[in-house]
């Protein structure tokens, strides 16, 4: 998994709540096994006209000032719905690296470090100030720095937030499960020894 230390990046926003894991990948989508590729099914349904992937020039991500965006700005409960984890993936798939929003669900947000980018909760005002910003200031780019928990523009912005310190550790490092476990591959291949197995 990618390092997450700090990261500056183009904001897109999204101004609605409960966006939920069957818009970010609908259901025809989760036959798919490997956890690469999804980033083209995000938000399908309003992100295409048809099954062509005709796009629609309607939507934020398909609008030529939000190209190469990889900070997404939404309201509350993002990621609600079912616990597929195809969500996560084509979001980081996609190459979103932050998602800023007042509130997460519980599973979607577990899911998005494990996934290599950052969730960050924010209270709603704040989220209202930086839709204000955005609209204000676009293009608008944010610095994230997750080292020192600090979200900064160009025009003054200085905000704190919080993150686990746990998370906050793996993500800096980038360890998902599978990186956690590999810190302690001498130990393990030491306790198979011991066992008779190799």
């Amino acid at each position: 998994m990618q390092a997450f230390i700090r990261h500056e990046g183009l904001v897109v926003p999204m101004d609605r709540s409960d966006i939920d894991t069957d818009q970010l990948v609908p259901k025809q989508f989760l036959k798919r096994v490997e956890r690469s590729g999804f980033g083209k099914f995000l938000f399908f349904d309003r992100r295409y006209l048809n099954d062509e992937y005709e796009e629609n020039p309607d939507f934020e991500l398909n609008r030529p000032e939000y190209r190469g965006a990889t900070i997404l700005l939404a309201r509350r409960n993002f990621g609600c719905g079912s616990s597929r984890e195809h969500a996560p993936w084509a979001i980081a798939d996609y190459g979103f690296r932050v998602i800023l929003a007042s509130s997460y669900a519980d599973i979607f947000y577990n899911n998005s470090f494990k996934n290599g980018y950052l969730p960050i909760a924010l209270p709603e005002e704040t989220i209202e100030e930086l839709f204000q910003r955005e609209a204000k200031y676009r293009p608008y780019k944010l610095n994230v720095d997750l080292e020192r928990l600090v979200i900064s523009d160009a025009y003054g912005l200085n905000l704190s937030f919080a993150v686990d310190d746990f998370r906050r550790e793996c993500l800096m490092n980038g360890w998902d499960d599978v990186g956690l476990t590999l810190r302690f591959e001498d130990k393990i291949i030491e306790y198979e020894k011991a066992r008779g197995i190799e």
